[in-house]
């Protein structure tokens, strides 16, 4: 990814923590990742989010996802003798579409398919001051709806460039490239 194209969707994505009523701090601000998953189609493949605490036992983060933008189907494993990631997610603005292993169709679900492999079709809408938890190594993956989504995750320690993805081509950890 670009330095530009990152510098951009934090930008963008301030503007969502606003809509949300979330206030950062100057150095927060500085610390917000722009997770394109080595793809090169981060409006459609993406996640941006910061980390306000990750500890051996706790972790908070606060997620944006533009509309339409995905968050690849992934699972966490047990990593550092810790079963996995534990999480909850909650909706503060937008609506966002979480799918987890379960009941669910393809052809049935209300978001777009990603230009990535995904395989659980659990359906889940989430919408503002609405959360669900999902418990270590559950397959999922989650899209932002039509006005985008801000999503504050509790969980226990994320070790997130351990998490395993459905399709292989995907890489978790941002490689920034300088224009």
């Amino acid at each position: 990814m670009k330095r530009s194209e990152m510098n951009r969707c934090i930008s963008r994505a301030l503007e969502y923590y606003e809509k949300a009523h979330i206030v950062l701090t100057e150095e927060e601000k500085t610390r917000i990742e722009v997770a394109d998953f080595d793809l090169g189609i981060v409006e459609n493949v993406g996640l941006q989010l910061l980390v306000y605490v990750n500890t051996m036992r706790v972790c908070a983060k606060e997620m944006v996802l533009f509309p339409g933008q995905s968050c690849p189907e992934h699972w966490h494993v047990p990593t550092d003798g810790l079963p996995g990631k534990e999480e909850t997610f909650r909706c503060r603005y937008g609506k966002v579409y979480l799918y987890v292993e379960g009941e669910g169709e393809k052809e049935k679900i209300q978001a777009k398919l990603p230009d990535t492999k995904v395989s659980v079709f659990h359906e889940i809408v989430l919408h503002p001051g609405e959360q669900y938890t999902l418990m270590p190594g559950t397959k999922h993956w989650f899209q932002g709806g039509e006005d985008g989504a801000v999503i504050s995750e509790f969980s226990t320690r994320s070790t997130d460039e351990t998490d395993q993805f459905t399709d292989e081509r995907l890489v978790r950890m941002p490689q920034v490239e300088e224009d």
